[in-house]
């Protein structure tokens, strides 16, 4: 695992520029934390790392569910907040999203860790206070990160 301690906005989206650069085409990665944690931010800099205009464009779906963004790689973001049953995951298509060549992003992943696949990578958002955020990086494997 992996800590990291987050004192800004600004460094959340750095963090998520220098986090998405390390991955490679069918990565999923699952986002936990409670509301205000920074997983939208950090996925605001993860679409950054990607080419993509992301202070134009990505927002939380908590309403749409599934954003796309296209740069350098797809980056498809979930949100499971609102959904209750796996059903609903699975007439969305998510699976398929997930064995596809983009990245998949999934915010509330921990509600159905059941469909997550085998080599999600992690990340826990803890608040610490108004401005600090930690974060906690798990990967499926040590070297998964370092491969390429």
């Amino acid at each position: 695992m992996n800590k990291r301690e987050i004192p800004s906005l600004e460094e959340m989206h750095a963090q998520g520029t220098t986090f998405a650069q390390s991955l490679q085409p069918g990565t999923v990665v699952a986002l936990v934390g409670p509301l205000g944690a920074g997983k939208t931010s950090f996925v605001t800099g993860m679409a950054k790392g990607f080419g993509i205009n992301a202070a134009a464009v990505v927002r939380s779906p908590t309403f749409t569910l599934i954003n796309e963004y296209h740069g350098r790689l797809p980056l498809y973001h979930f949100d499971f907040y609102r959904i209750d049953q796996v059903a609903e995951i699975e007439r969305l298509g998510v699976v398929e999203y997930f064995e596809g060549q983009g990245i998949s992003v999934v915010e509330w992943a921990d509600k159905f860790p059941e469909i997550m696949p085998k080599q999600t990578i992690w990340i826990r958002f803890e608040i610490m206070n108004a401005q600090t955020r930690v974060i906690y990086i798990t990967p499926p494997s040590p070297s998964y990160l370092k491969r390429g």
